[in-house]
């Protein structure tokens, strides 16, 4: 598998176990815990599956001087998004908290170009618009209810964080650090925001039943070790803007969960707003490959090919 392959195909793997959140999370919350707790057991149950597939892979812990100030703000961007968008899911459903997410990929468009004079193409631009028009139609609830205006806020600071993080990890300065071990500092060091919100675990919260520690446990291995292990790795191999894409299968997955897990209704609507994501993810995965393929179909129509005159322009009646 070419490189470019491999960063659209862990790019979506990372969307879709991110949508998982709201999966393991909902049961925790109806246990009566609080979404510090949550990620407070998210974040530590994660690092330790990190650390133990560090070491399998033959790698040390060391970082250089240099790098520890990147990771300690990515941690922490990390962190603030998580708990933003958990916090989101007490004042909104949490597959619209999902969806309304995915205005990020618009943010690291913008930060890419206003930041970092990336160069916006036409393709790029007509996907995030096919996108949000798929948006549209899947957060918009059936009887017309209004979205809680705390709840929005909460998802827009988690997508402008998750956005920052997104351009911060592939800045050239963590390029030469193994994707594994930014992934361990970034949840490592993202863990001290909830071990400070918690008074250092002294008032976490614990699951009252013992199945639901599973879903700790999910949380932590799904849209967390994996998640954000796969972003990471994408953002490396394809670059910020099409990961931020890719992103588009998120939405999509909570929406599935909300379907089968917690009997929310697929209506038409639904069903259009998520065929217009994925025709736009489509789009961002052909890339240029689709563009190759135009130009092969055009010539295989030679007489419609435009011929120049040389030494004349004017066209001989």
């Amino acid at each position: 598998m070419n490189p470019k392959a491999k960063g659209y195909l862990l790019g979506a793997v990372a969307a879709a176990t991110y949508g998982m959140n709201p999966l393991f999370a909902m049961p925790l919350y109806k246990a009566g815990m609080d979404p510090d707790s949550v990620l407070f057991f998210r974040y530590l149950f994660a690092i330790p599956i990190l650390g133990v597939m560090l070491k399998a892979r033959g790698r040390d812990f060391r970082l250089r001087r240099r790098e520890i100030l990147p990771l300690i703000v990515l941690g922490l961007l990390v962190a603030f998004s998580s708990l933003f968008l958990f916090l989101s899911y007490n004042y909104m459903d949490a597959g619209i908290a999902s969806t309304l997410l995915f205005v990020y990929p618009i943010l690291v468009a913008l930060i890419m170009a206003v930041g970092f004079h990336e160069r916006i193409t036409l393709q790029t631009a007509g996907c995030i618009l096919l996108a949000l028009c798929g948006i549209g139609l899947l957060y918009k609830t059936g009887n017309g209810a209004t979205l809680s205006l705390t709840g929005s806020l909460f998802v827009m600071g988690s997508a402008l964080s998750y956005a920052a993080y997104i351009v911060g990890v592939n800045r050239p300065r963590l390029q030469e650090v193994a994707t594994l071990k930014v992934t361990f500092y970034v949840l490592l060091f993202g863990l001290s925001l909830f071990l400070v919100r918690l008074k250092f675990g002294t008032e976490a919260t614990l699951p009252e039943r013992w199945y639901l520690w599973g879903n700790l446990l999910a949380l932590a291995l799904f849209p967390t070790a994996i998640s954000f292990l796969c972003t990471t790795a994408a953002i490396q191999y394809i670059g910020a803007t099409p990961t931020a894409i890719l992103g588009a299968l998120e939405p999509v997955t909570a929406v599935i969960f909300g379907v089968t897990i917690f009997g929310e209704q697929l209506t038409p609507r639904i069903v259009c707003g998520m065929l217009l994501i994925i025709v736009a993810v489509s789009l961002i995965v052909a890339g240029n490959s689709l563009a190759t393929q135009l130009i092969r179909l055009r010539k295989l129509f030679p007489r419609l090919t435009i011929k120049k005159h040389q030494g004349s322009s004017v066209p001989r009646r």
